[in-house]
């Protein structure tokens, strides 16, 4: 092979390798050009610029009319929020599509003309892009006073398109579906049944005071069903069933039935279908993530394979451990990972790899991410090492943990007998003393730990480094406390001066001092697992609060368009008694203009709310409005909120598995993905399997 061959070898190795690491798709151009342009794409500067564009046009909703730039949202008291000439926006948005643009140009370029057909999300991409900008131009031809901008309904597909595992947890969700529509339609079934029973037991009698619960809540079919819906929810319990509880106790038996067979069988049922299916299909996903890091793992191997003089007796291709070198040099990968595989190469024997040594050795990427704690320091001097093992025993630990709970034990008897007092009664003198004391405890602990462990290894700690920058900030607030109101003393009540009160200052430390108390969840064994699968859930499953925000973001934008000036000030409300002439023109508009509710509204503001709602069928409105709201509840609540539990369900059991099966290790810390969740049940692919992927690759061409 020539120079320039091998140069194109090492350079495909190198994209295949890092295609691996990200589980990316392996099926891309492979030329020179085409590898450095897809390089360049992925880089962090340019998926940075992408990633701020689709943060900036996401963002574009808070300063668009109607703008949420205002303090407080009650619409009684904020002044008129700013409103943005028409252009500003729109400009912001015109460079944002142009960046949206390129970016599916580039993507189109480098997966080619027969694997952009296949490709569906960028099939909607343009699409989105193409409606995008038509809308945008007509929002122009209007001068910005259109009031449905559907554009806006559809920046949440660019986040949505940018994430390869929300795709496969959308992709996963729409699986899971058909699976939940059973029991939805079970939950419908049982919810118009006792729609019917409650029509009939509570039906309207010749006895108008008997009528309450007919007259607030099953007057005719619609409001039964919101009725029921809502006690679905429990969140009219047991408003509901007053009226007719205080009729009859028997009636009871009606309510308490509907809430056992929907609320503790059937949302249970829907969570184990959930949990159960959900996972099965996420597993599935996690599984093609595994099978395209093996594929991008042994392309790379193939590709190498021509730069290495094979002999004629071998009976298999092999790759040079130099070459091999040369492919790491390039790789952007985790500094752990590529000084793990360098140093097998190293104590390896062989200066020839095979296909299952080359798998083998980038393994390395599957396995748990460690992080070791530094070493404490060796103290030469006797009295040094005892008080090293003294400060950095765990019963020194159990000793702070009891103080911090003296502390706020102090802290709650000050408030309960300082809860009826005035400001001006309080005698703060007590509560500044004892945070004083606790301060300076605490600061004394924090620099005895440093001196036992050394600063490394202290702050190598989370809970470490939370307790020690909390004593830092009550430290620098005891301080200023001190510098502007003086030492505590009997009567200490004094004026306030600068920024905050000194009851204001003392409040805020005892907040930290509250906050602060969290330092014994790592101590507890079973509280740290919980909250270990916590935070593990945060930093690991950010797909699925991305698609989160995707629905939220939805929901809002579409309620903004369908609510818009429907909320009106009490201020600006005046009361017209029937007979005067702006009452007998609304309700001409009202009969004529139905459809045109919140024009209305927002140009007259001044019917009354109880005439508005008798004159302009509000009843009517609120009826389609219940679509809105209740496709809200069904995906929010009874979908995305069972999704979250199943994913809790999952991390919970997996973290308690290993937390019963492997002792804990005091120096080390695991740090898993959500890949590595499932790592233990996922099958490995077979040779035949690589080898027909690779087989089918439209750019690359094997020499076997």
């Amino acid at each position: 092979a020539t120079g320039a061959d091998n140069d194109l070898h090492i350079n495909q190795a190198v994209v295949f390798i890092e295609d691996a690491i990200q589980y990316r798709s392996i099926n891309h151009r492979v030329d020179s050009k085409s590898l450095w342009l897809y390089r360049w794409y992925y880089s962090r500067i340019c998926q940075w610029i992408l990633g701020l564009t689709i943060t900036v046009i996401l963002a574009l909703a808070f300063v668009e009319t109607p703008s949420s730039l205002t303090v407080t949202s009650d619409v009684r008291y904020r002044h008129p929020p700013w409103d943005p000439p028409c252009g500003l926006t729109e400009s912001i948005e015109l460079l944002c599509f142009l960046v949206f643009v390129f970016d599916v140009s580039v993507k189109s370029y480098l997966i080619g003309w027969e694997e952009f057909c296949k490709t569906k999300w960028l099939m909607a991409y343009i699409l989105t892009l193409v409606v995008s900008l038509t809308d945008w131009i007509v929002s122009l031809s209007f001068l910005c006073t259109e009031t449905v901008r559907i554009r806006r309904i559809l920046r949440p597909f660019f986040l949505l398109q940018n994430s390869s595992m929300m795709k496969k947890t959308l992709k996963s969700i729409n699986s899971t579906l058909p699976e939940m529509a059973s029991v939805v339609l079970l939950l419908a079934v049982h919810l118009s049944l006792f729609t019917m029973f409650a029509m009939l037991l509570f039906a309207r009698t010749k006895d108008g005071q008997q009528d309450k619960e007919w007259v607030g809540y099953f007057r005719n079919l619609p409001d039964s069903l919101t009725s029921l819906l809502v006690l679905l929810t429990t969140a009219n319990n047991p408003d509901v069933m007053i009226p007719a509880y205080s009729k009859n106790r028997a009636y009871s038996i009606f309510f308490i039935l509907f809430t056992v067979l929907g609320n503790l069988f059937l949302m249970n049922l829907l969570t184990a279908i959930i949990y159960n299916q959900f996972r099965g299909y996420l597993l599935k996903s996690v599984q093609s993530s595994l099978f395209r890091r093996r594929v991008g793992i042994r392309a790379a191997f193939e590709v190498l394979c021509p730069l290495e003089e094979t002999p004629a007796n071998a009976q298999e291709l092999c790759v040079s451990v130099g070459d091999l070198f040369q492919v790491l040099q390039k790789v952007e990968m985790d500094p752990r990972c590529k000084q793990a595989i360098i140093r097998s190469l190293k104590t390896s024997s062989c200066d020839r790899l095979s296909a299952a040594q080359f798998q083998k050795l980038f393994e390395e990427l599957d396995k748990d991410a460690i992080k070791q704690h530094p070493p404490s320091p060796e103290y030469q001097s006797h009295f040094m090492q005892k008080l090293q093992f003294v400060f950095s025993h765990s019963y020194f630990g159990c000793l702070g943990n009891v103080v911090a709970l003296a502390n706020i034990i102090s802290i709650c008897v000050v408030l309960v007998m300082d809860a009826d007092k005035r400001p001006s009664e309080r005698d703060d003198f007590f509560l500044g003393a004892i945070n004083c004391f606790f301060i300076l405890y605490y600061l004394l602990e924090t620099l005895l730990k440093i001196l036992a462990m050394g600063f490394k290894r202290y702050w190598s700690y989370p809970s470490n480094r939370f307790d020690g920058l909390l004593t830092g900030i009550l430290l620098i607030l005891e301080i200023s406390t001190f510098a502007v109101y003086g030492f505590p003393h009997p009567g200490w009540r004094p004026e306030l001066m600068g920024l905050l009160s000194l009851w204001d200052m003392v409040r805020l430390v005892n907040m930290l001092i509250v906050f602060r108390f969290l330092r014994i969840i790592p101590n507890m064994k079973l509280m740290a697992l919980v909250v270990t699968t916590l935070l593990d859930l945060v930093k690991n499953l950010r797909a699925f609060a991305g698609i989160l925000v995707v629905v939220f973001y939805a929901f809002a934008i579409t309620g903004i368009m369908l609510f818009k000036g429907a909320v009106v000030p009490m201020g600006n409300i005046r009361i017209f008694v029937p007979g005067h002439p702006l009452h007998q023109e609304a309700v001409l508009i009202s009969k004529k203009k139905k459809c045109d509710f919140l024009a209305f509204l927002n140009h007259f503001q001044t019917i009354f709310i109880y005439h508005l709602c008798y004159l302009l069928s509000f009843n009517l409105i609120c009826r389609w409005a219940k679509i809105y709201f209740i496709a809200w509840w069904l995906i929010s609540s009874v979908i995305w909120v069972n999704l979250f539990v199943a994913l809790l369900l999952e991390n919970f059991i997996h973290k308690w598995d290993r937390h019963c099966h492997r002792e804990s290790l005091s120096d080390i810390e695991y740090q898993r993905t959500v890949e590595l969740m499932f790592r233990d049940v996922l099958e490995e692919p077979t040779e035949e399997e690589l080898m027909e992927r690779l087989h089918q690759h439209p750019h690359l061409h094997l020499c076997r």
